[in-house]
């Protein structure tokens, strides 16, 4: 029979003259804890470093009746001497442009170029000491890897929210005019984005941004335009020249499967098939016709609409380039004068 035992503080049961009650263990740390706590760090490691970097952008504009509207979005610091990288669509129609930072300043800022085709932009304030952040390279991304995005949804500077990337290779659609164009390999994540998130950062655990947010696709839908070799000539060429040059042939066209005898012989499985030629284009020009397939421009595989978008840089305009294609099971060869695209 247990014996009660008065003790200082209360009873406890002593059996066999050894007590039962030794005060226990401190809890042991769930599994999930030290991971949770890396991912904690990392987030609030990401946020720290990336933050002064970020602004809330104002943009005024007019409307049709003359009253002057307010919109907002965000920048992204790439210089200490006040160059900012943000979505085209932010400023577009913008009268006027004003960032307000992290530590309470706010400055006028002056678009410098801006690229609807590619959704970035490029303004500059006035500045000569931002923190600048590091661009990094979304070709080395991998689906499920942490990213942080850091914007001023309904004007929150420095809002942070974080997740995993869902998809890559997605593609977003812009226009500029006349001009349709395809922004390839688009990030998704799952990191919410809302609007004023457009043109704020999208950044890896390491805190380099990888990508500048759009919430053009609708509340909930994180995507963001990766930054990569394409983008950096893109950014470049509006910092030094304030628009981006792209050539141009004159096709609509999409990935299709290269037919059996075609495919073992190139040893590829797709091309792209032309859908359709603009009259009095390039492509026209050159004799390309409906459901021809290109296989190689230029010596180069095609084998998607990226790949010819790729190639038809500043320098191609007024050089003669040279299209394989396939024509009724018949490789044929073709020359092309790309001309400036019009926007």
């Amino acid at each position: 029979m247990p014996k009660l035992k008065l003790i200082s503080g209360g009873l406890r049961t002593i059996s066999d003259g050894v007590a039962d009650g030794v005060p226990a263990k401190a809890p042991e740390r769930l599994p999930d804890a030290d991971a949770f706590d890396a991912y904690s760090r990392t987030v609030s490691g990401v946020a720290e470093r990336l933050t002064p970097s970020v602004a809330h952008l104002a943009v005024s504009r007019r409307t049709r009746r003359g009253r002057v509207a307010e919109g907002a979005g965000s920048g992204v610091a790439i210089s200490s001497d006040g160059y900012m990288l943000t979505s085209a669509h932010v400023v577009a129609g913008g009268t006027g442009v004003s960032a307000l930072f992290s530590d309470g300043r706010e400055l006028s800022a002056e678009v410098v170029g801006a690229d609807p085709l590619s959704d970035l932009a490029v303004v500059r304030v006035d500045a000569r000491d931002l923190n600048p952040a590091q661009l990094g390279d979304a070709d080395d991304l991998r689906v499920g890897q942490l990213v942080v995005a850091i914007g001023s949804p309904m004007g929150l500077a420095g809002t942070v929210t974080a997740g995993v990337v869902s998809a890559l290779g997605r593609s977003l659609p812009t226009r500029a005019g006349s001009a349709g164009r395809l922004v390839e390999n688009v990030i998704q994540t799952d990191a919410a984005l809302n609007p004023g998130n457009s043109g704020g950062a999208l950044s890896d655990g390491l805190g380099r941004v990888v990508g500048i947010n759009t919430a053009v696709a609708g509340v909930g839908l994180g995507l963001a335009v990766p930054i990569n070799d394409a983008t950096r000539r893109i950014i470049s060429a509006l910092m030094k020249d304030g628009r981006v040059r792209r050539a141009y042939i004159g096709i609509v066209g999409g990935s299709r499967p290269l037919p059996p005898k075609v495919s073992d012989r190139l040893g590829r499985e797709a091309g792209i098939e032309v859908v359709e030629v603009v009259s009095g284009s390039p492509a026209a020009r050159a004799g390309l016709h409906a459901e021809d397939l290109i296989v190689a421009v230029d010596g180069e595989p095609m084998g998607d609409v990226g790949d010819l978008q790729r190639l038809m840089v500043a320098e191609r305009i007024g050089q003669g380039i040279e299209v394989d294609i396939v024509r009724d099971g018949s490789f044929l060869k073709l020359d092309l004068i790309p001309r400036e695209l019009e926007t």
